[in-house]
């Protein structure tokens, strides 16, 4: 459900565009549409970002899964290798499916010998290391977010100077038509760039709360896990 969301979302950024496109042309006369050619190279730099948005949100929310990061047949088979205190089983089944919830356990399983505080510390810095490592990943989403609209200011930009550039040359005589090539460019640049960050930001958002609710949730599973091996005070 939460991957479908993602996708209607996503479907929703790439045809959004052409839909305003059609909606503000429908006054005109059937002609071919030049909205991506008035966008230039700098607003398909913005789509190509797009493409990269999309592969990269899909990629996401197949992996930021807690079934994923926790698999349930997993977190049992541990839990009955515990149970049978079989834990050299329980390292060389971390070490043959590793995910988010087997790399802290097998952090943990050689500090068995050690005080619990040194178990706990290592505990707790593999989990901080595997959650630093999907925040790493979720920020190539906070990057486009941030760099789709500055291209867009980048196009409008670049518009604007094409516009004064003809009243330059032209000293005033100009019409409108003669201007409305580098104005459609800026608005439209614009408009791309923010087509793009506002659902990549709000998908970024949403991911990176999922990471944090899944981190909470697997580190008490680990605690509860390593629990049995806190001393207990006579």
């Amino acid at each position: 459900m939460k991957v479908t969301s993602l996708l209607v979302c996503l479907l929703l950024l790439v045809a959004l565009p052409v839909v305003v496109h059609a909606q503000t042309a429908a006054p005109l006369p059937p002609v071919e549409s030049t909205f991506f050619e008035d966008a230039g190279y700098i607003g398909w730099i913005i789509m190509a970002l797009s493409i990269v948005a999309l592969t990269l949100i899909l990629k996401f929310a197949m992996d930021i899964r807690r079934e994923k990061l926790a698999p349930p047949e997993l977190v049992d088979e541990i839990e009955a290798l515990f149970e049978a205190t079989e834990y050299q089983e329980a390292i060389e089944l971390c070490e043959t499916e590793p995910c988010y919830f087997t790399n802290v356990v097998a952090a943990g399983l050689p500090k068995l010998n050690s005080s619990f505080e040194a178990l706990e510390k290592s505990l707790e810095e593999m989990i901080e290391e595997e959650t630093i490592k999907l925040h790493a990943k979720l920020s190539w989403l906070s990057l486009i977010a941030s760099m789709a609209p500055m291209l867009g200011l980048m196009g409008t930009v670049q518009g604007m100077i094409g516009a004064f550039t003809v009243i330059k040359q032209l000293k005033g005589q100009q019409t409108p038509d003669q201007l409305a090539g580098n104005i459609s460019a800026a608005l439209i640049t614009t408009l791309l760039g923010l087509m793009v960050a506002i659902p990549v930001t709000a998908t970024f958002v949403y991911l990176r709360n999922k990471v944090v609710a899944y981190s909470l949730e697997i580190s008490a599973v680990i605690e509860d896990l390593f629990e049995r091996f806190r001393p207990r005070n006579a």
